[in-house]
């Protein structure tokens, strides 16, 4: 699962601009829908609903959509507008997830900081102080800004 896809859930917030309910199949990159109104522009997110294999947020862009699977399967593929500032904020957060959420990191040890030998770090804290877990905890107030009720 992407981190945009990820994101979008957490937030509940899917950005979506339409929703395209019909059959659907992908076939060597290319989405092909019974819905005469389905459209999409250049380099739009969208989010595919009913896959059996490519559920989330994808980019209509030649790269992205050579990545899907060759499926068919009848569902609604969502256009969405995803800020700028929410795309940013999902590179930050991939970014955090690869610094402190990998095996190799400092989140795996038990001690919220530690210093040895000319090295140390200190993991990130919550506003209770608690040592931050995941990212929904470390971005949470940038998260809020668009964060819809579920």
């Amino acid at each position: 699962m992407n981190k945009l896809t990820e994101l979008c859930q957490e937030l509940h917030n899917w950005f979506e601009t339409d929703k395209f309910i019909g059959t659907y199949s992908v076939a060597e990159g290319i989405i092909a829908s019974t819905n005469p109104d389905f459209k999409l522009k250049e380099g739009q997110f969208f989010r595919i609903v009913g896959s059996t294999f490519d559920d989330g947020v994808h980019q209509n862009t030649q790269k992205d959509l050579a990545e899907l699977h060759d499926d068919a399967w009848h569902g609604a593929i969502w256009p969405m507008a995803i800020p700028t500032a929410v795309i940013s904020l999902a590179t930050q957060i991939e970014e955090w997830a690869e610094k402190y959420e990998t095996a190799g990191s400092e989140a795996m040890s038990p001690f919220a900081s530690e210093s040895f030998a000319g090295y140390s770090y200190s993991k990130p804290t919550n506003k209770n102080g608690s040592t931050t877990a995941n990212w929904t905890d470390a971005f949470r107030t940038q998260l809020n800004r668009w964060r819809k009720l579920p």
